[in-house]
């Protein structure tokens, strides 16, 4: 298992998506130090970021392919993009936070040599990383985790599910790649959309088990945190840590 307590929660991009206010230290904005710093602030183990690859083959922290000013960071510099470098957030993070990297792959993987694809950047990182810290790969991308799979099998990986994929799709995708987890938009789960085509969470989760698969979710609202719980998750990305850890009684 990944997670040392069920549902373990993680703070989604640090402190929860966009600007966040946080009570001592003003707004913080998604995806920083100062982001992460905050969440862990509140008693939060994990937190999740989000990691891009730019032109001079640097990883840095963004959810979306391009940058504030609206470019492609693909297309630009680190330097240039302004934005926090992966290496800046490994050396600066207290090593007792475990770090969820949701990997972002860009168009150009398909095409770019081997070597400066974002797996092939990536992978020397998480190996000297995770001599220090817990840390696992989530992706959208099921060929940089096969990759990963295999080059890094002491770090764990998981596929993650776009808005209500179908969950028979998401969890046997997962275990026949032979991934450790799956994660979950809380908009597949049937809570905010029932489906009849869905059997319960708690099945679903169960199967997932029973497949060798943690289950995560993101992001369910702190009022749902606590169906989510009953269910089963073994973790939840979330942009309301405070109201999800109340709901949970934490």
């Amino acid at each position: 298992m990944i997670f040392e307590q069920t549902p373990t929660v993680i703070g989604h991009r640090g402190a929860g998506s966009g600007d966040v206010p946080v009570p001592g230290r003003g707004t913080v904005a998604e995806n920083t130090l100062a982001s992460i710093l905050a969440a862990a602030e509140t008693g939060l183990s994990w937190v999740e970021i989000d990691v891009t690859r730019t032109s001079d083959d640097r990883l840095v922290l963004r959810h979306d392919p391009t940058g504030p000013d609206g470019n492609f960071l693909v297309e630009g510099t680190a330097e240039a993009s302004g934005l926090p470098s992966l290496e800046e957030i490994f050396a600066a993070t207290p090593t007792d936070i475990a770090l969820d990297l949701d990997v972002k792959t860009v168009l150009e993987d398909a095409v770019d040599a081997p070597s400066r694809r974002t797996g092939a950047l990536l992978l020397p990182l998480l190996r000297r990383e995770a001599k220090r810290r817990r840390l696992m790969v989530t992706s959208f991308d099921p060929g940089l985790l096969v990759f990963l799979r295999d080059e890094l099998p002491e770090v764990p990986v998981g596929l993650l599910t776009w808005l209500r994929f179908p969950l028979w799709h998401g969890v046997s995708a997962a275990a026949g790649l032979g991934l450790q987890a799956v994660a979950l938009h809380t908009a597949s789960c049937g809570f905010e959309h029932p489906d009849t085509r869905l059997r319960s969470l708690e099945h679903n989760v169960a199967t997932a088990h029973k497949a060798g698969l943690d289950v995560m979710v993101w992001c369910p609202k702190a009022a749902e945190a606590a169906r989510y719980a009953d269910a089963g998750v073994d973790a939840m990305v979330v942009n309301e840590v405070p109201g999800v850890l109340a709901a949970l009684g934490r």
